[in-house]
């Protein structure tokens, strides 16, 4: 009898099927039926590395050392800052994100001890946390109602 293979997800290889095996265009998930993508899904998410030796390892995401800060973000969205109060430690890089398609600035108050200079929109900048502990507040120079808190410590 022969295998039908027109209609079909894909052919059956005489080899192990892998992921490059399938082809984009019979990614269809219309013509997959029901439980057809979550069959693909786990086909893919069991493969192998291509050399058929068992599964693929992956290594665990790289986590910062104790021995240097770690990396900390500001979003800019719709006028205001994101989170508004973030503690990070000493010397910590932090990058601001500016969503909006208006300028803004993350500023330290008072003696301006960190700051952005001006972040256009859509574009990012990245500040240092200052080395000493404490509580700083922050505001956007060009727009002072968009304010904000750095904890240090």
């Amino acid at each position: 009898m022969q295998r039908p293979t027109r209609g079909r997800l894909f052919a059956v290889p005489a080899r192990k099927a892998r992921p490059h095996d399938i082809h984009p265009t019979e990614l269809d998930p219309h013509r997959c039926g029901p439980g057809g993508a979550s069959a693909l899904l786990a086909l893919v998410s069991c493969s192998n590395d291509g050399n058929g030796n068992g599964p693929a390892t992956t290594s665990a995401p790289r986590v910062e050392s104790s021995a240097g800060p770690a990396a900390a973000r500001i979003v800019i969205e719709n006028f205001a800052f994101s989170p508004a109060d973030l503690r990070v430690g000493p010397g910590t890089k932090i990058t601001g994100v500016n969503r909006d398609s208006d300028p803004h600035t993350v500023t330290a108050t008072g003696d301006r001890t960190f700051g952005t200079g001006r972040i256009a929109g859509d574009t990012n900048a990245t500040f240092t946390a200052p080395s000493a502990s404490g509580s700083y507040s922050y505001m956007c120079t060009i727009h002072p109602n968009m304010k904000g808190t750095l904890t240090v410590g």
